[in-house]
């Protein structure tokens, strides 16, 4: 009895009654989770040579991280994971605008947090892939597991009109599947349908620079490598990545 007294008093004093933070957290939590499936997906296919995954592995990790973080924090935030989700919803008027911002920081936060335990998580393997050096480009290359890069044949303008409809797909899917007046997916089935969604835009279309359709989930590992030791290059570097090897959507 003593045991599950204090186990509810602790309870009571953790628990987070403001509403806001419940939120935050949650995409936090969500987001990281994601983040640490996706890129760890890659991880394991560029370090390994290709002898431990592939492209269409690396693409189901994703898919299957976003059903695992819609599932985490669906119930709380809903689940938004995407800066281009979340500015889809306040144009619906489906979501505040003053709350645009802080969830935009807190999924680029989550996405720089989860490519720091990826790269501890992989550091062995990534300096013996590497030898040591840390290169965005080349035949030992580890920038692509963190970050999407273009392949070499894409020019700027047909890698905008790739996200630009890659993001459309997934942004008129997601409001599809949850839409209650459309035909319903299964309640409670409703991260699978994203997951199988994620995954039918990833195999069709993430030859040209990966798909990744989140700026978070793009920009918070890409500054995670730049801090790391990559360098300014992860910024500016186009061409030569193999295709499919950076992150998916998140």
């Amino acid at each position: 009895m003593g045991y599950a007294s204090f186990l509810k008093r602790a309870q009571a004093l953790l628990r987070i009654r403001n509403q806001l933070a419940r939120e935050c957290l949650a995409e936090l939590l969500a987001v990281f989770v994601l983040i640490l499936i996706t890129l760890s997906g890659s991880a394991q296919m560029v370090t390994s040579s290709g002898t431990k995954g592939n492209v269409l592995t690396s693409y189901l990790a994703g898919a299957l991280a976003v059903m695992v973080a819609v599932y985490t924090a669906g119930g709380v935030s809903g689940a938004h994971l995407n800066p281009a989700f979340s500015l889809a919803m306040c144009l619906l008027g489906r979501f505040p605008w003053w709350k645009f911002p802080v969830f935009v920081v807190v999924q680029t936060l989550g996405s720089f947090v989860a490519a720091g335990a990826v790269y501890a998580l992989y550091y062995d393997a990534i300096q013996f892939y590497s030898n040591g050096t840390l290169t965005v480009s080349g035949p030992q290359e580890t920038a692509s597991i963190f970050a999407t890069y273009p392949a070499e044949h894409l020019s700027l303008s047909n890698g905008f009109l790739d996200q630009v409809m890659g993001t459309m797909v997934l942004i008129t899917g997601i409001l599809a599947i949850v839409d209650t007046r459309n035909n319903s997916v299964p309640r409670g089935l409703e991260p699978v349908a994203v997951a199988l969604l994620v995954l039918s835009i990833e195999v069709s279309m993430g030859a040209n620079c990966g798909c990744p359709m989140n700026p978070a989930r793009d920009f918070g590992p890409r500054l995670f490598t730049y801090v790391a030791g990559w360098g300014l290059e992860v910024f500016r570097w186009a061409g030569g990545h193999r295709a499919g090897a950076g992150g998916r959507r998140g």
